[in-house]
């Protein structure tokens, strides 16, 4: 039978200290800070979100090694394995509104840079291998790009022209600003999605 007790379980409380103390914990080469921004992501996924989390743990079991495939033979830290559960709740077939497509949500002028097929025969970026390779490679570049983890998944979310706007608009020099000293110059949903 499944396990179900999330739909019954009580939450155990958990104070903001245990949760910095759990993110230092975490054997991770990219910075995990923690703040309010921060704690309210870790309150969607563990108090509002627990159903969708349950799917997650399931799928990951399937895509996860796919991931950490395509990551290890770029050299990139394993914890971006789970930008795809952001950018699509793992669903290949995932669309969003700008009409990005697949796990790790490429729009198609992204996909073709990237040497993925986009036609109407032909996605690629659907493709788990294929768009596994194709992101951590582009992730790869845009650490290469701009040496700061955060600003490269801000990039990757947004595009690096939105990420130098908002470096530009920061003013100074582009290289002392990390994520949160251009937090509130970037789109919302790009302020969400790093954290």
């Amino acid at each position: 039978s499944t396990d179900n007790r999330y739909l019954t379980a009580s939450d155990v409380p958990v104070t903001d200290e245990v949760y910095v103390e759990r993110l230092k914990a975490l054997p991770t080469i990219i910075e995990m800070p923690f703040n309010d921004v921060v704690k309210s992501y870790i309150t969607r996924y563990t108090e509002k979100g627990r159903a969708q989390v349950a799917v997650l743990l399931g799928l990951s079991h399937y895509y996860i090694p796919i991931f950490e495939q395509a990551l290890e033979a770029e050299g990139l830290p394993l914890e971006l394995k789970y930008l795809p559960i952001v950018e699509s709740g793992l669903d290949p077939n995932a669309v969003s509104k700008s009409g990005a497509a697949g796990l790790w949500q490429f729009i198609v002028a992204t996909a073709n840079g990237m040497g993925m097929e986009v036609n109407s025969l032909v996605d690629e970026r659907r493709d788990p291998y294929k768009s596994s390779k194709c992101a951590a490679a582009y992730l790869k570049d845009l650490y290469q790009t701009y040496n700061d983890w955060s600003l490269a998944i801000a990039a990757y979310n947004c595009g690096p022209g939105e990420v130098n706007k908002a470096l530009r608009r920061a003013g100074g020099d582009p290289k002392t600003h990390d994520f949160w000293s251009i937090y509130n110059l970037l789109r919302t949903e790009t302020r969400g999605y790093v954290p």
